[in-house]
């Protein structure tokens, strides 16, 4: 059993051996290092003022645990003043929209977030890029956000479990959690909308191709961490099609290695969903004109032979764009003017890479495509779910996302 550790230290408490960890946040805690195993994280540790009187900034909390699921239990608010949070995980996995507490309220709320590491077993390891290599999803702890016009935690429960459904995403820098801003994916949006009783394990990386992915360890380490009955959604085409090597092209590399994808995951009993490629920003008569070539009729072809269910992402971003115009549909891609974000002295001019709001709403299209399948998974989505349509988009106008730290301008891996 682990030693428990005084509240005056670091409020940590271990529960009947159950890998269960309580913080209470109310107290001074340490700065992160992983000889003690939890602590703020990545920006400064808040002052004693900060803490009686409120934080205005973005702050981090980590906790060092294995690789798995943990199911993360969070009181937002403070007895002391009126706070605004947003709650995120890892690579700014999104879990709590900005949420307003009153004076003395409390709330709690409690979701499942995956940590994984790159080792597989004592002979394979995930292959990650050199940019991979400063991510949080990527290392030896759980790293919770806490972000907003006046973030308050009262507390923080971390606590393993290994009962409930995973869902593993593959693909690209289309559905990869963005480690930066103003970049983001669908994958790490996804997450909102989920219960406790469910996890996402997200393995999408920028510049990745079906092949590569492959290549990369990343499919032998989704399959060791999955259970029968877990589902992998796969989106691949937008790098698949620039392949120039012998025997590459959509009817038969990229249908080749598709197939590889669903013979492994149904040899481990999952099961595997198909994603067509989100379309590009390529406006010609106020219609959006088709850039993938063959690729996502060769993804719905071995779909048909292999009977694979298809969420039809191509065509729900093609009304997407087509609805909000050939102007206002750079409200949901990386378009900004110089000088927008910390150190972008350049413009940003992306029409392949989503912004946060638009990524929020391509995470909706997946999750309606889920229910357009009649998935048994979508019976854990959040009660405030409402069901989406491409051609009613959220107003961009009233989207509020409070900025993680870090920036970058130099755009994700592939197009």
């Amino acid at each position: 059993m682990k030693k428990l550790i005084s509240t005056t230290l670091a409020s940590l408490f271990c529960v009947a051996c159950l890998n269960a960890q309580t913080f209470d946040m109310k107290v001074a805690q340490p700065s992160y290092n992983d000889s003690i195993g939890y602590g703020w994280d990545v920006t400064n540790v808040p002052t004693a003022k900060e803490l009686k009187k409120g934080l205005k900034r973005p702050v981090f909390f980590s906790v060092k645990v294995p690789d798995g699921n943990y199911k993360v239990t969070v009181t937002i608010g403070s007895k002391k003043y009126a706070a605004n949070t947003t709650v995120r995980a890892e690579n700014r996995r999104l879990f709590i929209e900005p949420l307003s507490t009153k004076k003395g309220e409390l709330k709690t709320f409690s979701f499942v977030v995956n940590k994984r590491s790159p080792y597989i077993n004592n002979k394979m390891s995930v292959r990650i890029k050199e940019r991979e290599k400063d991510y949080l999803n990527w290392d030896n702890r759980l790293t919770i956000e806490f972000n907003g016009e006046a973030p308050a935690v009262a507390a923080i429960n971390v606590e393993k479990v290994d009962n409930v459904p995973t869902i593993f995403l593959c693909g690209n820098s289309t559905v990869v959690d963005q480690s930066r801003e103003p970049w983001a994916s669908w994958g790490q949006m996804f997450t909102r909308w989920f219960d406790d009783g469910i996890a996402i394990s997200n393995h999408a990386e920028s510049g990745l191709t079906a092949g590569s992915f492959l290549g990369s360890n990343r499919l032998d380490k989704i399959l060791a961490m999955m259970k029968p009955g877990d589902y992998v959604l796969c989106e691949f085409g937008h790098n698949d099609q620039k392949e120039k090597m012998a025997g590459s092209g959509a009817w038969y590399n990229f249908s080749y290695n598709l197939k590889k994808f669903i013979d492994q995951v149904r040899k481990n009993k999952g099961n595997i969903i198909f994603v067509t490629p989100t379309q590009r920003r390529n406006f010609k008569d106020g219609k959006i004109q088709e850039t993938h070539g063959d690729y996502p009729d060769a993804m719905r072809a071995v779909a048909k032979r292999e009977h694979v269910p298809v969420i039809e992402l191509h065509d729900m971003t093609r009304t997407f764009f087509e609805t909000l115009g050939e102007e206002n549909s750079k409200r949901a891609l990386v378009h900004y003017a110089a000088g927008t974000f910390p150190g972008q002295d350049k413009a940003l001019a992306d029409n392949t890479h989503f912004n946060t709001w638009g990524a929020y709403e391509v995470s909706k299209m997946i999750v309606m495509g889920m229910k357009q399948l009649g998935l048994p998974i979508v019976s854990h989505l959040r009660s405030d779910w409402k069901d989406y349509s491409p051609d009613q988009p959220d107003d961009f106008n009233k989207w509020n996302w409070p900025l993680s730290p870090i920036f970058e301008s130099l755009k994700p891996d592939g197009n």
